[in-house]
């Protein structure tokens, strides 16, 4: 395997697809009429959001565990690492196979994925947090896989996880009569992408397959760029379903052959494109989930007119998080800003602020402030919300104008984390 470059063949991909058919949702793909309105073409969901276990790892997961039960390769049980979706493919798997799975996850891991983890997997599956990135825990369930022979699942660089994953690409072509212009896929370590790309390179070769990663984490994108598999050395671990410092060996193979491009999109879009599905469409997606649809505006011109289609990864996302989530997408719409303004120490300044600066449109949504009294003016940390993003230069010129003095914090990476967290 290491001397000669895998490709998943269409006949192992069958195969794998009747393997998992028996646990496996055929999830539906539906054209979403806002998205191609918006977008001037035909943009089609593939809702892997609505899979058993609320994402596609199910399928390599149990692809991988199912053929080493058939082998008898599993009496020391199975072990995993995961940031969350695919714990929950092999809990579910072990469950449904009655083999016991020790299952490590990243310590940042949001509850609701801990809780769905231990649901799925019932008394099968146990659960170590350990570290606070996926690689953190990878490291430490293959240290467990030797130290107990217990099998090691990979969640990405596997034969058989990747040709589960490609199953997927096997029924988007089933689901569609029509010739597929654009196929966008979210990447993490790359599994689903190089599953599915492959399918379309042996079925479908003239759709143009697109890669899509979190700006914080463009593992994929630099290892393509370096034509090498290369580790990050800092990722942002905000789209945590997809933030992985180096993508596996075979899947980057496998996509810097089959994908027409690599990009990636700001984690601010990401949150934004979480509230429209939401808000407009009723589908509920973690931030990996709505990588696809967030790179659509990347690719605005070339796709008019086209039949696209866009894998909606996953919907295991904490209601927790939302509050973090509106906060990013204010932000990268330019609807929230944050200064830290110095106040005269005199009363009515405050009410200078809010009746002779601020308009109807602008909300107070923020304010710290701490009295000094030995001092002339005071500082206060102040974050206002604004209607539409072209109100921030007349908000500007009010503040100049009535001489409050200020300074921006929203460009200001480093005080902007001191300050606001």
């Amino acid at each position: 395997m290491n001397e000669v470059a895998y490709f998943p063949q269409i006949e192992s991909i069958k195969k794998a697809k009747e393997n998992i058919k028996k646990i496996i949702s055929e999830t539906p793909i539906q054209k979403n009429l806002r998205l191609s309105n918006e977008f001037d073409s035909n943009i089609f969901l593939k809702r892997e959001d609505l899979q058993i276990v609320r994402s596609y790892k199910l399928r390599g997961a149990f692809n991988k565990i199912q053929s080493l039960h058939s082998q008898s390769k599993v009496n020391n049980g199975v072990v995993c690492a995961s940031a969350g979706n695919h714990a929950q493919g092999v809990a579910y798997s072990c469950s449904i196979l009655k083999i016991k799975g020790v299952i490590f996850m990243p310590i940042t891991t949001p509850k609701q994925k801990l809780e769905q983890v231990q649901m799925f997997g019932g008394d099968y599956a146990e659960i170590k947090l350990v570290g606070d990135t996926f690689d953190d825990s990878k490291n430490a369930a293959i240290a467990y896989s030797q130290e107990t022979n217990a099998a090691f699942i990979h969640p990405f660089d596997d034969p058989l996880i990747i040709e589960g994953q490609a199953t997927v690409g096997l029924e988007i072509l089933q689901q569609l009569e029509n010739k597929i212009d654009y196929v966008f896929i979210p990447i993490g370590g790359g599994g689903l992408a190089a599953g599915i790309s492959s399918v379309f390179k042996q079925l479908s070769p003239e759709t143009k397959l697109i890669g899509v990663e979190p700006k914080g984490a463009p593992s994929m994108k630099t290892s393509i760029k370096n034509d090498c598999n290369t580790e990050l050395e800092k990722i942002d671990k905000f789209v945590d379903g997809a933030a992985v410092q180096k993508v596996g060996d075979l899947t980057f193979d496998i996509c810097k052959s089959n994908l027409h491009d690599c990009i990636t999109v700001d984690e601010g879009k990401v949150c934004d494109i979480i509230l429209q599905m939401y808000n407009r469409d009723a589908i509920v997606l973690e931030p990996a989930g709505a990588l696809s649809v967030a790179a659509l505006e990347k690719y605005k011109e070339e796709i008019k007119g086209k039949n696209v289609v866009c894998i909606l990864s996953g919907s295991n996302n904490d209601i927790t998080r939302m509050e973090e989530i509106k906060e990013r997408a204010l932000l990268y719409n330019g609807l929230k800003h944050y200064f830290i303004i110095n106040f005269p120490q005199r009363a009515g300044a405050l009410r200078e602020l809010v009746n002779e600066v601020l308009d109807a449109s602008n909300d107070i949504s923020y304010f710290q402030y701490i009295k000094k009294n030995n001092k002339e003016t005071g500082p206060a940390v102040v974050g206002i919300e604004l209607d539409k993003k072209e109100d921030f230069d007349s908000l500007i010129f009010r503040l100049k104008n009535h001489n409050f003095e200020y300074q921006y914090l929203n460009t200001d990476n480093k005080l902007f984390s001191l300050m606001i967290g």
